[in-house]
């Protein structure tokens, strides 16, 4: 018999009832079979849980039953689904009702085995049941064991929020078995350590100080699976085992202590809720793809940046919270990737979260309740705290902007405060402490993104320990005297953007030796983010390997990632060019005393940069010890070898860099700041910049030894100060920029600042970034060799509002916060940078120097989701690369491209010839081609950087074909589009057969194409099939617009999947698509989507049932040239009802992922495949949805139950849409079907739903499925699926149903008789099965009649023509924008607003002109200019219609001169000329491009006849080009306007009047109906009935 296991026990009001140790469930067993007699134990777990732990429960109660001499209870079990879902009246309901029927009685004792959901749901069953049983807590998830199981909360989930409804019941016992966090994945681990780490910080600082230390630890005991029941008894116990009991123990004793005293959360209970008010409101948005621990993680870094703002608690404290969570693997910002990737990230907005906490129960009323961390381990009140929505809002917006008092006298004001300590001195301490022997107190710390990273890299090498004093303002490191190991094989170590620590730690790591460790890697590999992959680290890693170090480059030459073997330095002659950075001299000098032979380090290749960071850092190892010599006059110093021995104490000197601003906030406000620590005897250059910047800007300077106070001129009395070199303090010269651009004086108020060339290559180009922000306030610069000039400006005539992007560098933006103060409402955006050297800038600038600091949410791009194909980060504005053989078209391409992305185009081509004045094919036979595609890299790089976002880039054909190239544009693809311009190869060797203006290649081109096509699908993460032979170019336009919408972030989605909407899409089931295309108008009629069957394409003569890519690209690309309707991209497997083999799961993600590159709206995902493959395609989905599917054919899935709640939780996970088709046997099956998509959309951020029920028996559910229903069409070969109906034939049917009544729709005027209209409209409904009607009202006057006809029930909307456009609007409740400027109605549409029926007027003639212009307009180009004939209504709809086409200039011409001034006086912001004849245009306009005529055909004539008409001479047209002529006259078809331009300029298209008609009723039906209508059908009904009667 096994003996006791040694366990830990935590009393909860008054019980000793919380048990926990290793290996419990024989223990458990006895105890409650013991402790809890009964006649039936029911033990209720889930499916996952179940599979690990269910067999061992029933094992060991059957063994402790079989002992009892008594009575024999039952034991029963009961397994239900896991998820949220499960957590619902109806989860309750199925084990109340197996409860009942197992004759189940108040003596039950109940166990609840598992995670939080499984507790919360069995606790509220037993708090109910037979009026409340007993139940025992057995968690299975670290956040359950300490959290959800500890306090007898118990709840359900409702569709108005989560655990809405609950009880207060306490568990008999809580078993707290740690070895089941051994099968639980480390993510959910992770999740429960935020509770874990929440609770020590609010109550137990040393807690915290032993997570903070122990997390490698703690990991270890779940990551090493326990033996032979390892842990159950003391003895047997590893380290690990004992730290996380410890642990888990030292939680759950700090919540049943809080729960004793306050059971029922009255005020001390509410202290366990840190990091919930923000927390919950995260949640509630990205559930489920994040974690609840993974949001109140994140919640607790705002929460405690509140009490940061509140003036309640310091940085350090803030630094260390956020430091011990990520040692947890968990998010501390709205930026972590795990976020941005989440579907529902875009939903973070501020006003959104807000909106969200004014719900939470945990707040009171209107105020937002937050406990306040006073300190680690401590909180400001023993409740939580009522703070303002302004606070919260300031701390969650990404920008802020400083609130300007202009009124403010100057010198009233003294400010005194200290900045927070020197990043780089601190991370030299950190260095020379970690390597050294003996133990430092490091003091005035600086928490920074960079000193984490650092402090992280040395703990990976176990190059030194670190622990906390002083509530963590000591920071006490014990060296490890310089012995480093290799980290665990796999391991990286991440740097993120921190410099410093890239330059410092490369040098650091070729100390590292060699690791007996089995788990031990090769080599030590240093990474960061994409910009620190950009920044260069080449001459240190040079003078490294000419040392003898092993350093590889794992992806771009002369960046990070690097990988670093083990091998020790040698030491000796090491040369180092130092003209780029003085951190690598700094980083070689803090490592050289370890060298196996003494150091010499000579600086070569130019002078030297920063000295003074030199200087300070021989200065530091001097008080570590470590003597360094400098020959005289040369740049050659010695070190010897020797240990670093630390001082007791070392106090970290002020950020002389950070020290400008505050110093420079008083020199532009006219007020006076003293800082201490920091003063004439720094180690730093930049302590320089009162002395030798502000004195000379006129400020009055005092600095002693150790303080510098700064008094500025009267406000606007700056001095411009000619020369400044800030070479010794180059950081600084930012600052100095801020002030310069409103210094006064001196030659042309210049400020001229020189010595800073090594600023381009800091976190951003620094000196190119002052430049262009600068220029948003209208400052003049000029960028210089090693500066710029600053032209300044009196700052009360800077441009206000300016938003200034800051690169992500703290140095940019806390600039711009010092020219904030006296220009008002200027936004600095990305404010978080700031928390690279002093993350509390923007709560000092409040509390210690007075100014208010106010939150901006910037605008959100319009999309769902957060990045492109293949792109882990979010990057709307992007610019665009486009890569291709050349003669793919790329420049035409790139050109539509950026017209419809209103962006500009840049051709390397171009860019190349005009920065080397020397044409393509000169340069390859001058240079030669390596010579040119290293020029042509670099060239890239430029663009990249000066050009990265905003633009459409067309590269040249061979940019892939280096190395170095082709990693620059992965490089670029992980954060913007690279679109592979595609085009069939034997139409580019016909066109390259006569272009000449480019180098020849000197091989076959299908050789060269062949070479470089795996590059191009490498390098790209989309492609465009560029169909130039294509004579449609309307389609070409619209697909290419259509395309680079798409990935950049306007996709092309279904308008009408959206609430109250239904939404169709047809199913396409050919083998080739292509034959089908002629048909495509009437298969789409009345559809908002068509899905391209990917299984059941079959190209011709083609083997095995899996298309090749190359047909699938054709087939895609081919039908966008037939339908600019949405695609939904299926391959659907034969286990889902398709004809994919259910065996090629990864060639059916690789389809799925070429939909990605293609641009596919939808993307038809089976949540039967396998979960890593999905969430892979999931992550790069980009601005393409997933449709996350499930079918059943068995025919045995049944609507209410578990499996189809549990399909649908998983769906919703993956999916932007949830489909779940079913099989129905009966009617009522779909009832069934309907009542479980109603309890689906009550649920908190639903997702839209397509849920269906195949067969005869199953069309209602296809009738009444409100999203993306599929249907069918009598011209498609097969039904996609049995049931099918055709869009008309649901609409007849909703029609029966009373799900879509009957409407009337009217055209209002006088005379009517001959109207097009009820033609139009009414062929339409016809088509598309509505049961509307089109009738004419025509009548005298806008009278009862026409009231009475609005007031009608069954009024649908109406047309209005003359003379009733003006006499209408009375009678109307709003009008749109476009019928304000038009001054005329002639479409009313009734809509609900607020839930009152309004009548909406617009006016669609404008779109007519517009749709017909545009329509013909691609061989057009830019619309310089235009003709408008006439000045009537009509003409104002045609100017409204061109300058919404962009027209540059409008001529207006009407024979009475003051009716065409008080048109152009009606549209002032329109660009119309008056004009006086039709055959001379103004001497500085071009001739017309499109004319519209708006006067009655009878008002013109050709030959004179007529003298009371309009001539229209021969003039009129420039026959040489393109154009469009519009003659808005409805009759005759044939108007002399468009009989002239027939005969005089054949290049012309010309539109008849009935065919704007046409426009503007395809608009009014569209509006009325929410259906696109059928204009292949209507367009036809229409022409015939007109020509007939002409």
């Amino acid at each position: 018999m096994d003996t006791v296991p040694d366990i830990l026990k935590v009393s909860i009001l008054g019980r000793e009832s919380i048990h926990c140790g290793f290996h419990l469930i024989p223990y458990i067993a006895r105890t409650v079979l013991t402790t809890l007699p009964a006649s039936v134990y029911v033990l209720v777990t889930d499916t996952n849980v179940a599979q690990f732990y269910l067999s061992a429960f029933e094992k060991a109660f059957s063994a402790e039953i079989s002992k009892l001499s008594s009575a024999k209870p039952r034991f029963l079990s009961r397994v239900i689904f896991p998820g949220e879902t499960t957590k619902s009246r109806e989860g309750k309901a199925d084990i109340e009702d197996f409860l009942l029927l197992e004759r189940c009685t108040r003596d039950t004792v109940i166990l609840a085995l598992g995670g939080g959901v499984i507790g919360d749901l069995v606790g509220f069953v037993a708090a109910t049941f037979m009026r409340g049983v007993r139940f025992v807590q057995i968690p299975t998830t670290l956040l359950a064991m300490v959290d959800s199981s500890v306090g007898g909360k118990t709840a359900i989930d409702t569709p108005a929020g989560k655990n809405l409804i609950g009880a207060f019941w306490q568990p008999e016992y809580i078993f707290i078995d740690a070895a089941f966090l051994e099968s639980l994945p480390e993510r959910e681990f992770s999740n429960g350590m935020a509770e874990v780490v929440k609770t020590a910080a609010i109550w137990d600082e040393s807690e915290f100080t032993s997570l903070e230390s122990n997390a490698q630890l703690i990991y270890n005991a779940i990551r090493t699976p326990s033996t032979s029941n390892a842990g159950r008894h003391i003895s047997t116990r590893s380290t690990s085992q004992s730290l996380l009991l410890s642990v888990i123990r030292g939680s759950i004793y700090i919540k049943s202590h809080i729960v004793t005293i306050d059971e029922r959360e009255t005020g001390l209970r509410n202290l366990v809720n840190f990091g919930h008010t923000i927390g919950h409101a995260i949640e509630a948005v990205l559930t489920p793809h994040m974690l609840h621990g993974e949001c109140v993680s994140i919640g607790m870094i705002f929460e405690a940046e509140v009490s940061r703002a509140m003036g309640i608690l310091t940085q350090v404290a803030v630094g260390r919270l956020v430091r011990c969570l990520r040692a947890y693997g968990l998010p501390v910002s709205l930026a972590d990737q795990r976020v941005t990737r989440c579907p529902g990230a875009r939903g973070l907005g501020v006003d959104r979260l807000l909106d969200i906490m004014r719900v939470d129960k945990e707040n009171s009323g209107p105020q937002k309740k937050v406990v306040i961390l006073s300190r680690i381990g401590a909180t400001y009140e023993q409740k939580a705290t009522a703070v303002d929505d302004a606070l919260i809002a300031k701390v969650l917006s990404e920008a802020v902007t400083v609130k300007v008092d202009l009124c403010a006298t100057s010198g009233t004001q003294h400010v005194k405060m200290a900045t927070p300590g020197r990043k780089s001195i601190f991370n030299r301490a950190l260095v020379l402490a970690a390597l050294a022997q003996g133990t430092c107190r490091l003091k005035n710390l600086l928490h920074s993104d960079d000193t984490q990273v650092m402090m992280a890299a040395l703990q990976e090498l176990k190059g030194a320990s670190f622990a906390w004093e002083d509530g963590g303002e000591t920071l006490v490191v014990t060296g490890g005297a310089g012995s480093l190991e290799v980290p665990t094989a796999g391991k990286e170590i991440y740097l993120g953007n921190a410099g410093t620590a890239a330059r410092f730690l490369t040098t650091v790591c070729s100390l590292v030796s060699p690791s007996a460790a089995p788990d031990a890697g090769t080599a030590t590999v240093i990474t960061g983010n994409a910009r620190m992959k950009q920044r260069p680290i080449g001459p240190l890693v040079d003078a490294l390997r000419a040392n003898g170090s092993e350093i590889t480059y794992n992806e771009s030459e002369g960046c990070l990632p690097l990988s670093i073997a083990p091998k020790g330095l040698k030491g000796g002659v090491i040369r180092l060019a130092a003209s780029v950075s003085s951190q690598y001299v700094s980083s070689i000098l803090l490592c050289a005393p370890y060298a196996r032979e003494a150091v010499t380090l000579e600086l070569v290749g130019g002078a030297v940069i920063s000295q003074p960071y030199i200087d300070m850092t021989i200065a530091m190892m001097r008080t570590f010890g470590v003597l360094v010599t400098r020959d005289p006059g040369t740049d050659v110093y010695r070190i010897p070898q020797g240990t670093y021995v630390n001082p007791a104490q070392y106090a970290i000197e002020s950020d002389a860099s950070s020290a400008t601003y505050p110093l420079a906030i008083a020199a532009i406000t006219g007020t006076k700041c003293t800082l201490e620590n920091i003063g004439s005897e720094s180690l730093q250059g930049d302590a320089r910049f009162a002395v030798d910047v502000l004195a000379r800007m006129g400020c009055e300077v005092v600095q002693t030894a150790n303080e510098t106070t700064v008094t500025g001129p009267k406000r606007g009395e700056l001095k411009a100060i000619g020369e400044v070199d800030m070479e010794p303090m180059t950081d600084a010269f930012l600052t100095a920029c801020a002030l310069a651009a409103v210094a006064q004086g001196g030659e042309g108020n210049t400020t001229r600042i020189i010595g800073i060339a090594n600023q381009r290559v800091k976190e951003c180009n620094r000196i190119k970034a002052m430049i262009d922000q600068l220029a948003k306030f209208g400052v003049q610069t000029k960028e210089l060799d090693d500066g710029l000039e600053v032209y300044g400006c009196p700052f009360n005539t800077l441009t206000r509002g300016a938003s200034v992007h800051c690169y992500d560098d703290h140095r940019v933006a806390m600039a711009f916060s010092v020219l904030g103060t006296v220009v008002p409402d200027t936004i600095i955006e990305e404010k978080r940078c700031v928390e690279k050297t002093w993350p509390n800038w923007w709560d000092d600038l409040e509390n210690k120097i007075g100014l208010k600091v106010g939150g901006i949410e910037l605008p959100r791009a319009e999309s769902s989701t957060t990045a492109t194909s293949g792109t882990p980060s979010p990057a709307a504005s992007a610019s665009v690369i486009l890569i291709g053989m050349r003669g793919s078209g790329k420049t035409h391409v790139g050109n539509l491209a950026s017209a419809a992305l209103s962006r500009q185009f840049i051709d390397a081509d171009t860019y190349f010839e005009a920065k080397h004045n020397i044409g393509l094919r000169e340069f390859v036979s001058v240079n030669g081609w390596p010579a040119f595609r290293a020029a042509e890299t670099e060239l890239l790089k430029e663009i990249i950087q000066k050009a990265g976002t905003g633009h459409v880039i067309s590269m040249g054909g061979g940019i892939v074909e280096t190395p170095q190239a082709r990693d620059v544009l992965k490089d670029y693809a992980k954060t913007g589009p690279v679109v592979h311009v595609l085009r069939d190869i034997e139409e580019i060797v016909n066109y390259l057969g006569d272009e000449t203006a480019r180098p020849a290649y000197g091989e076959p081109i299908t050789e060269v194409f062949k070479r470089r096509e795996p590059w191009f699908i490498e390098c790209a993460n989309y492609d465009f099939v560029n169909h130039i032979t294509v004579g449609d170019g309307e389609a070409t336009n619209s697909e290419i617009s259509r395309f680079f919408k798409h990935i950049t972030g306007q996709p092309n989605l279904a308008e009408n999947v959206a609430a109250g909407k239904r939404s169709y899409f047809v199913a396409l089931t050919y083998p080739d698509v292509i034959p089908a295309l002629r048909h495509m108008s009437d298969l789409t009629t009345g559809v908002d989507a068509v899905e391209l069957r990917v299984d059941l394409l079959r190209a011709h003569n083609a083997l095995g049932a899996i298309p090749s890519q190359a047909y699938v690209t054709a087939q895609v690309a081919a039908l966008r040239r037939a339908t600019s309707l949405p695609i939904i991209f299926t391959v659907r497997t034969i286990s889902q009802g398709g004809a994919f083999p259910d065996n090629s799961e990864n060639d059916a993600f690789e389809l799925l992922a070429l939909a990605l590159r293609l641009g596919v709206e939808y993307i038809d995902v089976e949540i039967s495949a396998s979960e890593r493959l999905i969430a892979e395609l999931a992550a790069r989905k980009g601005f393409s949805q997933i449709i996350a599917s499930w079918h059943d054919w068995s025919g045995k899935m049944k609507w209410n139950e578990d499996v189809v709640r549990s399909k649908y939780t998983l769906a919703s996970r993956f999916g932007d849409i949830v489909k779940i088709v079913g099989k129905a046997d009966t009617l009522q099956d779909n009832f069934v079907l309907h009542d479980f998509v109603a309890k689906a959309n009550l649920q908190r951020g639903a997702k839209p739903i397509i849920a269906i029920n195949m067969g005869v028996e199953g069309q209602m559910s296809r009738i009444l499925n409100a999203t993306l229903s599929p249907v069918t069409h009598p011209l498609l070969p097969s039904k996609a699926a049995p049931g099918q109906l055709s869009f008309a034939q649901i609409q007849k049917a909703l029609n029966l149903l009373g799900q879509l009544p009957a409407k009337r729709y009217f055209l209002f005027g006088n005379p009517i008789t001959h109207s097009m209209s009820p033609t139009l409209h009414n062929t339409g409904f016809e088509v598309l099965g509505l049961p509307h009607t089109y009738e004419l009202l025509e009548t005298a006057s806008v009278g009862e009649e026409v009231k009475a006809t609005l007031a009608a029930p069954d009024f649908g909307g109406a047309s209005v023509t003359i003379p009733f456009k003006l006499d209408v609007i009375p009678l109307l409740d709003k009008l749109s924008p476009a019928a304000e400027a038009i001054g005329a109605v002639n479409t009313i549409i009734p809509v609900i607003e607020e839930g009152n029926r309004i009548l909406y007027g617009d006016n669609t003639d404008w779109i007519g002109i517009r749709e017909s212009i545009r329509s013909r307009a691609p061989s057009i180009g830019a619309l310089a200019a235009a003709l408008v004939i006439g000045a009537g209504g009509t003409a104002r709809a045609a100017i409204f219609a061109l300058q919404s086409l962009g027209a540059q200039r409008i001529y207006l011409f009407n024979r009475t001169a003051s009716k065409a001034q008080a048109l152009v006086d009606a549209f002032p912001d329109a660009p119309v000329k008056l004009i006086e004849t039709l055959d001379v245009w103004p001497a500085e306009g071009p001739a017309p491009t499109v004319i519209v005529s708006t006067v009655p055909a009878s008002a013109t004539t050709t030959d004179g006849t007529s003298p009371e008409a309009v001539l229209l001479p021969l003039a009129l047209f420039d026959a040489t080009v393109n154009g469009v002529v519009v003659d808005m006259a409805y009759k005759p078809a044939e108007t002399p306007l468009l009989t002239l331009a027939k005969s005089a300029a054949p290049k012309w298209a010309r539109v008849m009047g009935v065919e704007v008609l046409l426009e503007q009723g395809y608009v009014q039906f569209e509006t009325w109906t929410g259906r696109r209508c059928p204009k292949h059908i209507v367009s036809k009904s229409v022409l015939e009935k007109y020509f007939a009667a002409a």
